[in-house]
């Protein structure tokens, strides 16, 4: 079984940390992150839509609801686990 909170919080934490890892990236190296964000869409360049300078309180933002949907999907995400558990078994 998960813990629910427990889950969620470490999901949470992975999320906004790789955020501001690939923020920061972005900010050192920004030809290097446009080739690996474009990779990541097998060289299609998405990186064009991406705003050419963000502001603090758009950073703030995104980092806000990244950490309040990573928080609610692991909470689901580990409730729904326990649930199957429960349903199909130790096996499952």
């Amino acid at each position: 079984m998960l813990h629910r909170v427990a889950f969620a919080t470490s999901l949470t934490i992975l999320s906004a940390g790789l955020y501001l890892l690939f923020y920061i990236f972005a900010v050192i190296a920004p030809q290097a992150f446009r080739f690996v964000f474009n990779a990541q869409f097998l060289g299609a360049d998405v990186a064009s839509l991406l705003p050419r300078q963000l502001s603090y309180g758009g950073f703030l933002g995104t980092l806000i609801a990244l950490a309040v949907s990573a928080w609610l999907i692991g909470y689901v995400w580990a409730w729904l686990y326990n649930w199957l558990r429960t349903v199909f078994g130790p096996s499952f």
